[in-house]
C-alpha cells in the first residue's frame, strides 16, 4: 500500500520540491506551509510519515510535533537549518524519529525515510481486536459477537478492519472509498458505502454497544466499546 507523507515547510520552494521529488519516489504526498493547516491536514487524514521544518510561520516544530504524537504516534523527520545540539535534543525529546539538518542529500533523506518508516511498520495494523463483547482474530478472518460467531458480507469485514486499524482517526467518505477499491477493479460507491456502514451498525451495535461514530461534514471513526 502506498504510504502517505505530510510535508511540513514554509519554504514554498523546497516545498513543492519535495512534493515533486517523493511523489516520484512513489510516496503519496500532501504538504503545508503553515502549523495551522498542517495540524488540519493530520486530524482530517491518515499519515504515515510527517516532514517537519521547526522554524514555522505561526508555530514552531517542536510544538507541533508534541501536538502530532499525542493525538497520533506517527512518525516525525525535523529538515531544519538549526544545527544546535540542543535543537536536535529538543527535537528528539518532543518524539522526532529523525533530525536532519539542511542543506541535506535528497538520496540520504530517501534512505533515512525508508528506515524510520521501516522501524513502524510492524505496528501499523493489528491483529486481534476483543473488547470483550465483539471478537475479531483478522489473520482467519473470524469474527464473533458475545462468542458467537458473527457472519459478515467481505465488504463489511473490510470495511470493519479498516476502522479498527485507524480507530480513533476520522476517516472520510472519500479515504474510505478509496481503500475499499481494490486491485481488480471491484469498489464500493457512495451509495452502497452507506448501506454497508449502515448494515455493518446493525450487526455489531447490538444493546447498547456502539461503535462507529459518525462525524457530520466530515466522515466516520471508530470509537470502540465505551461500556
Amino acid at each position: 500500500m502506498m504510504k502517505k507523507i505530510l510535508i511540513v515547510e514554509d519554504d514554498r520552494g523546497l516545498n513543492d520540491g519535495l512534493v515533486y521529488d517523493l511523489q516520484e519516489e512513489g510516496y503519496e504526498v500532501c504538504s503545508a506551509l503553515t502549523a495551522s493547516l498542517a495540524l488540519e491536514l493530520f486530524r482530517m487524514q491518515e499519515m504515515d510519515l510527517v516532514l517537519m521544518d521547526i522554524n514555522l510561520p505561526d508555530s514552531d516544530g517542536f510544538t507541533l510535533c508534541s501536538r502530532m504524537k499525542k493525538r497520533k504516534d506517527v512518525p516525525v523527520i525535523f529538515l531544519t537549518a538549526r544545527d544546535l545540539e540542543q535543537d536536535e535534543m529538543r527535537g528528539f525529546d518532543c518524539g522526532a524519529d529523525d533530525y536532519i539538518t539542511k542543506p541535506f542529500s535528497m538520496v540520504l533523506l530517501h534512505k533515512r525515510i525508508r528506515a524510520v518508516l521501516k522501524r513502524a511498520g510492524g505496528n501499523q495494523e493489528q491483529k486481534v481486536y476483543s473488547d470483550g463483547y465483539l471478537t475479531a482474530d483478522f489473520d482467519t478472518a473470524n469474527v464473533s459477537l458475545d462468542g458467537k460467531a458473527l457472519p459478515l458480507t467481505p465488504t463489511e469485514y473490510k470495511l470493519m478492519k479498516l476502522f479498527i486499524d485507524h480507530r480513533g482517526t476520522v476517516l472520510t467518505r472519500q479515504m474510505i472509498l478509496e481503500r475499499l477499491w481494490d486491485v481488480n477493479g471491484n469498489f464500493v460507491d457512495e451509495h452502497a458505502l452507506t448501506v454497508n456502514i449502515g448494515r455493518l451498525r446493525g450487526k455489531i451495535e447490538k444493546d447498547g454497544h456502539k461503535y462507529i461514530k459518525t462525524i457530520y461534514g466530515m466522515g466516520y471513526m471508530w470509537e470502540g466499546e465505551r461500556g
